[in-house]
């Protein structure tokens, strides 16, 4: 788990500094300010590899720069196997790298990274941490499986042209005709992830889409009661679709490096995912959070789980109401402020609903109206203010007012309130 994080001279302002919760960890902040280069940070702090060295195919996942002239550094602890691991990288210009402690570095435990344009990055303890020969530590294995959005589908390839990974068709395909563990747990993983008990994510009958294509599709059964190609669902789907499918393929793949390792599997876990909230619905956006916490403790016993994820959804910030706890989550919030970006840690207060946080410190809007809408209450606000508007210019707000916003609506409510009281209204 990672636990802390400074930057110096690296990223959208001169400094930042992080103190992780061991559980939950919330990133808001408007575009631009820095919450997917903070979660580029932690997998490389995880990993000392960024994605995109990687994977040059991917369109995120840089390598983090210096953001001035001088001395550049990125200073951070997690929590290792055994013991609690801290670092001090500092950018060395001419070779243009990051510089990281000589030998073998220190074991996360199982990192899982979801990148908000559809690629995704997992490090595996058992599959990529160096080997030991004759006594030496030897960094001869994959530092990492990335996969761009397409690869996550159709498979991961491999330098010598062998397949890493098979990809989500057909790893789906054979394990549904198995029907072994494989097919169990990703069974279990739809459904925890399935948006509400009424329209679980079901595997249906595998499916062929076209008679040039000799593969076996799978398809995800609709409340409606068709079976639907995976390939043919809708986004929202495709992204939890595509991180189950991951999350199922990550831990079958560890547990079989354990084995022939003869060691045990990790039981500590690190998610971090970019806009969490991207392409769901607000049914969804409800219950994403709590499911991910779910996931891996029904696929790992004794699971240690640890989510970074960045958002711009107030539902998602809503939706953690009930559990956030401040012994073990953190709250982290970007602003922009006198030309500046501040990051801080906020003390977490309840707003009760969507709306609420639409207008607290993560998000800053005046309101949850249109910007015209909001526009016309402030006018109405500063006519009552005026304390003697013409009974012309009331009666005409008055209109404006009644055929914008709805009969139920706080502030219509309040706005004739004070207008019968002063007698302005009849």
């Amino acid at each position: 788990m990672i636990k802390y994080l400074k930057l110096n001279n690296v990223g959208p302002a001169p400094s930042m500094e992080l103190s992780f919760g061991e559980r939950l960890n919330l990133i808001t902040g408007d575009n631009g300010l820095g919450k997917s280069f903070l979660l580029d940070i932690a997998w490389w702090t995880l990993t000392r590899k960024w994605p995109v060295e990687i994977n040059s195919r991917l369109t995120a996942g840089k390598k983090a720069l210096p953001s001035s002239d001088g001395a550049a550094c990125i200073d951070f602890s997690f929590t290792a196997k055994k013991t609690e691991e801290h670092y001090t990288s500092t950018f060395l210009r001419r070779e243009q790298t990051w510089t990281g402690r000589p030998g073998r570095p220190s074991n996360p435990g199982l990192v899982f990274y979801a990148m908000a344009d559809g690629s995704f990055a997992v490090w595996d303890p058992a599959r990529n941490y160096w080997r030991t020969q004759d006594g030496m530590d030897i960094q001869d294995r994959i530092p990492a499986y990335v996969f761009d959005a397409a690869e996550v589908w159709d498979g991961l390839p491999g330098k010598d042209g062998k397949p890493i990974c098979n990809g989500l068709i057909l790893d789906w395909a054979g394990w549904q005709k198995e029907r072994k563990a494989p097919f169990n747990n990703l069974c279990t993983v739809l459904d925890v992830l399935s948006p509400s008990h009424k329209e679980p994510l079901q595997p249906g009958h595998l499916t062929r889409i076209s008679l040039d294509d000799s593969r076996d599709i799978p398809t995800i059964r609709m409340p409606y009661g068709q079976d639907v190609a995976v390939i043919h669902a809708s986004a929202g789907i495709r992204r939890i679709l595509a991180l189950a499918y991951l999350l199922v393929w990550s831990w079958e793949e560890h547990k079989k490096a354990a084995k022939l390792l003869d060691e045990p599997t990790t039981n500590q876990v690190v998610f971090l995912i970019d806009e969490v909230e991207s392409h769901l619905h607000p049914q969804w956006q409800r219950k994403i959070i709590p499911a991910l916490l779910d996931t891996a403790k029904h696929l790992i016993n004794e699971a240690n789980v640890q989510i970074i994820t960045a958002t711009h959804s107030p539902l998602i910030m809503a939706s953690v109401e009930p559990f956030f706890d401040e012994r073990k989550d953190v709250w982290f919030d970007l602003d922009f402020e006198r030309k500046k970006v501040v990051l801080r840690a906020r003390g977490f207060e309840k707003h009760g609903d969507a709306g609420g946080w639409l207008i607290s410190e993560a998000f800053d809007l005046f309101s949850g109206r249109s910007i015209k809408y909001e526009d016309l209450i402030k006018r109405a606000s500063a006519m009552i203010d005026n304390e003697s508007p013409s009974r012309d210019e009331i009666e005409k707000m008055n209109k404006r007012l009644v055929s914008a916003l709805s009969p139920k609506d706080d502030f219509l409510f309040s706005w004739r309130y004070i207008c019968k009281k002063r007698g302005w209204l009849g």
